[in-house]
């Protein structure tokens, strides 16, 4: 794969090709519907009048389906001839499964679908039947869309070249959903790293949003580029090193510092995005300088915007002009900047910078700071909201934490089947937090091994503090935190406050028990008696019993990692919810405070990752009546895994 792919799965008339459109003209990827392409060889068997896999598969070696994968106005093509429209008619759904079963058909079509998705230059937006399970199975993201025979009907009765009712279209679906989900190869089945909406009441923008949510959670849209060019000497690796709020970028006061572009992550009110550093730009370079100057102009064609730097001091050269000249041809958008104004009396010489013929021109002193903000303001509302520069792999990312010595390096080898990272007896072995990309259980997963945090007092050596710094950064970063603790030894004050750690940190939970081989029946009862107590708070969390050492009930991890995850991202419809509260409320009203009796309105998921609920009430709801319903809530939806947050509105009293 050259770019990210997200792979949408799920039965016909669930919504995949519109939110699959939606979400690829948004992030400005690639699209394939891979159900067009089947609909474009059942169009080709029976315009030919042929029904058997050899002679299907003998006029796909004569004939070429092409499908142009622009989200604006996607097309297929049978030899050239625009067949767009002609596979939407109810003949074609009618016998696109028994052709989409055909093992030589598929065959084919699996290795034009891989080609398309390695041809895509930043990303692209794969829907069909079998994208996360056979076409794709690496894909960042997996999506399994899926709806009420009812809703798809009624969706793919709009979609039809042809009026034929949608009681006729909602036998067609089920038909072919029991022939899709049956057939021995490629059968439609939903992903097991797949997320699941279902869309029956939603709108397109409700999936497509939640979808979009998605992707920027685990980091999977582009960041944004902004390429930093000038003459040598100008001050762009000061105004990058301002930009970004660190030095970074080395400056000295002589041409020719900077000559490789580096690239570095910055952000502004929220917004990431990268800015280049790229060295002096000549008209006429020689020697190292052609490099330099050819890898500024590299820079111009990778970014989604241009920050043009001219030294106001020295004023507009004729290789300013000449510069102007090339980024004119580029077609980027470029912001003008004149930096080094350090008091109102240089900006009457930045105004000259007009004569430039770039616009206004944005006067900053990159030095002192003066005028930077705004003009970070002003490239933030320029940048597109999804650039080509990828930033994360997609993988579900996995923090190994706990005390030193539990086993955290040694359960990662295991996994990963081979010595990936350090182990020793000695405590304190790993200091940095080191990522892995493991796979088991079926997928792929990004595993962050940290450094044993200690107890506080143990930490005043510089060592230390910094390995436990670098820990808790790995902790943000993850989606899931994994917190192993020695099962041999007993619980300690500071493997509870690891738990509170991830709890408090809002990531998922799974409890791993290591070293189980050194566990007899006696530590076994202790272990329990002692769980029941320390971490009475957390019975939500996901708990594997195994051993690093011999790999024993390592198979449990996978499932209980994706549980956690699961749960982690679950949206439950506010209709469902507030049924479900109503019958809570009903059976178990809210406890009478200073006379009178808070009536609770009604409640709705505020948002996931972890999941959390707002309920309205008229009134205060104690803690213990607000820990009521979060018990009552994991009991009917199931968060399992992860922490879930319950709070609490006012909403005045009806007037009635």
């Amino acid at each position: 794969m050259s770019g990210l792919v997200l792979a949408i799965d799920g039965p016909s008339g669930s919504g995949k090709s519109s939110s699959a459109k939606a979400i690829a003209l948004r992030a400005n990827w690639s699209y394939l519907d891979t159900g067009a392409l089947y609909r474009a060889v059942t169009y080709l068997a029976l315009d030919k009048k042929v029904d058997t896999e050899d002679a299907v598969t003998q006029l796909l070696d004569k004939h070429e389906i092409t499908f142009d994968t622009n989200p604006a106005e996607p097309k297929i093509f049978l030899d050239n001839k625009d067949i767009s429209e002609e596979i939407r008619f109810q003949r074609i759904n009618d016998s696109v499964s028994q052709i989409s079963a055909m093992v030589g058909v598929r065959k084919i079509l699996l290795d034009m679908q891989r080609k398309y998705i390695a041809e895509a230059p930043i990303g692209i937006v794969v829907e069909g039947r079998d994208i996360g399970t056979v076409v794709a199975p690496n894909a960042q993201l997996k999506i399994y869309l899926h709806a009420d025979i009812t809703a798809r009907a009624e969706r793919r009765e709009l979609e039809m070249a042809e009026d034929i009712g949608s009681e006729s279209i909602g036998k067609s679906l089920a038909n072919r959903d029991e022939i899709d989900s049956t057939r021995k190869i490629s059968p439609l089945t939903q992903a097991a790293d797949a997320a699941v909406i279902d869309s029956t009441r939603l709108t397109l923008q409700e999936v497509t949003d939640q979808i979009w949510k998605w992707l920027k959670q685990r980091n999977l849209l582009g960041l944004p580029t902004i390429a930093v060019i000038g003459r040598p000497n100008v001050g762009k690796s000061t105004l990058v090193n301002r930009m970004i709020g660190r030095r970074e970028a080395i400056v000295e006061d002589t041409p020719g510092v900077t000559r490789d572009r580096v690239k570095y992550e910055a952000e502004w009110n929220g917004r990431r995005f990268f800015l280049i550093d790229t060295g002096g730009w000549e008209v006429k370079p020689e020697g190292i300088s052609e490099k330099i100057t050819a890898g500024a102009e590299a820079a111009i064609a990778e970014a989604d915007l241009v920050m043009f730097v001219v030294d106001v001091q020295v004023g507009a050269l004729d290789e300013d002009q000449s510069l102007v000249d090339l980024l004119r041809k580029s077609g980027k958008k470029v912001i003008l900047v004149a930096n080094k104004i350090d008091n109102a009396e240089d900006e009457a010489d930045g105004y000259a910078l007009w004569n430039l013929g770039l616009g206004e021109p944005r006067f900053v002193s990159a030095l002192h700071g003066r005028g930077s903000g705004d003009l970070l303001d002003l490239l933030i509302a320029q940048l597109p909201e999804v650039g080509s520069e990828q930033v994360d792999d997609g993988f579900r990312r996995v923090a190994l934490v706990g005390r030193p010595n539990v086993g955290k390096s040694s359960l990662l080898n295991v996994l990963a089947g081979s010595p990936r990272v350090l182990v020793d007896d000695a405590e304190g072995t790993t200091r940095d937090a080191v990522d892995e990309l493991i796979e088991f259980g079926g997928s792929t997963w990004r595993f962050i091994d940290t450094a044993g945090i200690r107890r506080r007092a143990h930490q005043a050596s510089g060592t230390d503090y910094y390995a436990s710094l670098r820990t808790q950064i790995a902790l943000e970063r993850a989606e899931v935190a994994l917190v192993i603790f020695d099962a041999s030894q007993i619980l300690t004050e500071q493997d509870i406050r690891i738990v509170s750690m991830a709890d408090e940190a809002g990531k998922a939970l799974v409890i791993v028990m290591n070293k189980w081989d050194l566990v007899d029946e006696e530590r076994q009862l202790v272990l329990d008696k002692e769980i029941e107590r320390q971490l009475e708070r957390y019975p939500w969390a996901q708990r594997v019993n195994l051993s690093a050492k011999t790999g024993w009930h390592r198979d449990r991890l996978a499932p209980a990692l994706r549980t956690a995850l699961t749960n982690w991202e679950k949206r439950i419809p506010t209709a469902k919810l507030n049924a479900f509260l109503g019958e809570l409320v009903g059976g178990n009203p809210p406890p009478v405070r200073s006379g009178k009796q808070p009536k609770i309105k009604f409640a709705t998921q505020a948002g996931t990752c972890p999941p959390k609920f707002v309920v309205f009430a008229t009134g205060f709801l104690e803690n213990a009546y607000r820990r009521f319903i979060e018990r009552r809530l994991r009991e009917e939806f199931g968060f399992d895994g992860t922490p879930i947050e319950v709070a609490v509105k006012l909403k005045d009293r009806d007037n009635d």
